[in-house]
């Protein structure tokens, strides 16, 4: 199974990914780390990237879907998805399951002017909730919780439970 953790920049996908897959004793991946150099520069530069940039991206993640599945490989990915067409790309049938961690513009804003070290930031969210498209067919979770309680949610919604030790 690959669950794809989404939402804007600063919602949490990557802490909250990672918690899920060390939870679960998955692998974890981050959507990030599949951008171009001038992707990543472009945001780090606080330029919103377009469709077009966004296409071999996708197209790139996809590909290691695919992958992960065909090995039976878990992960729990990381990755905006932001529109219902990226979505469509990302999914890879059944066992690709969307997790939507949803949250205020000021809760996230906040967040945002805390955070150090990360390429996004304010200047990005507010195209990132102009562009989102909430999606109607993923898991929705709150994320004013903490991350703990985010995990827990998350595997009760799946039906998944800890990796045995």
């Amino acid at each position: 199974m690959v669950i794809v953790v989404m939402g804007v920049t600063g919602s949490g996908k990557t802490t909250i990914g990672s918690l899920l897959a060390a939870r679960l004793g998955w692998q974890f991946a981050d959507a990030d780390e599949f951008h171009s150099a001038a992707n990543k520069g472009k945001m780090h530069q606080g330029i919103p990237l377009t469709d077009a940039d966004r296409q071999p991206w996708l197209a790139t993640i996809h590909e290691q879907i695919t992958k992960w599945l065909a090995a039976k490989q878990d992960v729990v990915l990381a990755c905006s998805a932001l529109k219902q067409s990226y979505r469509q790309i990302l999914w890879s049938g059944p066992e690709v399951r969307f997790v939507y961690l949803k949250g205020s513009y000021e809760l996230i804003a906040e967040r945002l002017r805390s955070r150090k070290g990360h390429f996004a930031d304010e200047h990005i969210l507010a195209g990132q909730f102009a562009d989102l498209e909430e999606p109607t067919d993923a898991i929705t979770i709150d994320i004013s919780g903490s991350p703990e309680e985010i995990v827990n949610e998350i595997c009760r919604r799946l039906g998944l439970a800890a990796a045995s030790s």
